[in-house]
């Protein structure tokens, strides 16, 4: 295939692009180079004649039409997106441009092209999202494709809205569409102002490590290149107006997740061990969930996926990588906003 994807000099789409190039298919990263951004997370596979780059904003809808028309993709894969929690609770304006407005954009392009094509079969859309817009579970119980949308900060408002316009073009206009909604993610090329390349880095220069609360809030951890692999999967095998929960069946409450990483801090680094002495317990976001976590029913057993990597074994994997790749993560420590609480607006 010949796949767009969006946001691919970021997290995420920068696994998929990866990935998808190594199976053989052709790339365009379509990005426009925001602050989380980083070609360097795709340098790999710059040269490779199955990639190309357009550096475009999904805010543009002229922009979107030039690539579409120029590279005649078979399929749309929309991780473009502002992620940030803490970053939305800020500026939620820049969350509803990007994720609401940006996707519509996306959306009305990739249906005047679907049109002009003559509406192939095989084209695919597929949405990226998120497991934040189900809210918070308690205790028990994990979210399903059926859960009751729920979304309690404005970064998980925008991705709700998102889903539901996707939707929405599948139902009201045809457009081929397949949505997934991950859990956490992390592993190398991680951003750093997310908690596990936070915990690393601080862990390395002896600052303070600081934790959310009392540490209880509990997340599903997916190793990003589990995920691309997933997101790859649906692409191709998905049935279309089918949503697909992606989960790395890895709950960790965020405080064993920090001793965790400490303790492979500990391993590398043993000469400033322990580094659990580090962590500091600070004043809680505002509105912050307490538990996510996936039923992986549905990717199981209509796909065959399960996720390959333990969550023990991706947080060695991704300190050791971090550890080993200082070229990579310190130019980014002087982008804005990284290294400063955010989020307590």
């Amino acid at each position: 295939m010949k796949i767009v994807v969006t946001g691919g000099a970021g997290f995420i789409g920068s696994a998929v692009v990866r990935l998808a190039v190594a199976r053989g298919h052709r790339v365009v990263n379509l990005d426009s180079l925001t602050y989380a951004a980083n070609l360097e997370n795709v340098a790999s596979v710059a040269g490779s004649p199955l990639y190309a780059f357009e550096q475009a904003d999904i805010r543009d809808r002229a922009a979107l039409d030039r690539v579409l028309a120029a590279h005649q993709p078979d399929a749309i894969m929309h991780l473009a997106a502002e992620s940030h929690v803490d970053r939305s609770i800020d500026g939620p304006g820049a969350f509803i441009e990007t994720n609401v407005t940006g996707t519509y954009n996306l959306l009305e392009a990739a249906r005047a092209y679907w049109t002009a094509q003559d509406r192939p079969e095989r084209f695919r859309f597929h949405h990226i999202s998120t497991d934040e817009v189900f809210g918070s579970l308690g205790e028990t119980g994990q979210f399903t494709e059926d859960t009751p949308y729920d979304p309690r900060s404005p970064y998980s408002a925008s991705k709700a809205a998102s889903d539901h316009l996707v939707r929405a073009w599948h139902e009201t206009y045809g457009l081929p569409m397949v949505l997934t909604n991950c859990s956490n993610n992390y592993g190398p090329f991680h951003f750093p102002e997310k908690l596990v390349p936070v915990v690393i880095l601080n862990a390395l220069h002896g600052r303070p490590i600081p934790v959310y609360g009392d540490g209880g809030n509990v997340r599903d951890w997916l190793y990003v290149e589990d995920h691309a692999d997933a997101l790859l999967l649906v692409l191709e095998k998905g049935r279309i107006g089918r949503s697909y929960n992606i989960g790395g069946e890895n709950e960790a409450r965020n405080i064993d997740l920090v001793r965790s990483i400490c303790a492979h801090m500990d391993r590398l680094r043993p000469d400033a061990a322990p580094h659990d002495r580090l962590i500091t317990f600070v004043t809680d976001r505002p509105g912050h969930d307490r538990r996510y976590a996936i039923d992986p029913t549905r990717i199981r057993s209509e796909l065959g996926w399960r996720p390959s990597v333990t969550v023990e074994e991706g947080l060695r994997r991704t300190v050791e990588w971090y550890l080993a790749n200082e070229g990579w993560w310190r130019p980014l420590l002087t982008r804005q906003g990284v290294g400063e609480r955010l989020g307590t607006a």
